[in-house]
């Protein structure tokens, strides 16, 4: 079977997953991989991370992190859209084991083929959201709606 997405350069950054086929909404396209770490162990490692604008981190759930810098697939090279064709979908285990919950990328429209597969990374720092970090933070995607960073709004701010 043909693959469906595949790997390569990305105008909006570095690497990029595109569409090798058309693909209809709804699709799960691929899981997010990667090494299991908690919390504690991801900040022990990378620090926050919150300065550098790059990360392979995914959280999730309450417990745990998968980090794709290590045993990760290319699930790590879908970039983040302002006006994204996919939506990153958190399956829980059905024995409420949360070292067993799993993230899975699913397409949210329709995606042509050669189109490149985006999500919205979510990324809410525990720092202040100064124009520093949004700047260390921006985002390329070249969306008319674009906000100009990954960075969503605190919740609970008015």
């Amino acid at each position: 079977m043909p693959a469906r997405i595949v790997t390569r350069r990305s105008a909006i950054h570095g690497n990029g997953m595109f569409a090798a086929v058309d693909i209809p909404a709804g699709t799960r396209l691929i899981q997010y991989k990667g090494k299991l770490l908690t919390d504690a162990e991801s900040d022990e490692l990378y620090r926050d991370g919150a300065d550098t604008g790059h990360t392979f981190l995914f959280s999730l759930n309450d417990d745990y992190v998968i980090d794709a810098n290590r045993q990760g697939n290319s699930a790590r090279w879908i970039n983040h859209g302002c006006a994204p064709n996919c939506e990153a979908v958190v399956d829980e285990d059905d024995g409420g084991d949360p070292r067993r919950d799993r993230v899975f990328i699913e397409s949210i429209r329709d995606i042509r083929k050669g189109e490149e597969l985006t999500y919205n990374y979510g990324i809410v720092l525990g720092v202040p959201h100064t124009r520093a970090m949004k700047r260390i933070w921006a985002c390329r995607c070249g969306a008319p709606q674009c906000t100009g960073t990954m960075l969503q709004p605190k919740r609970g701010r008015r």
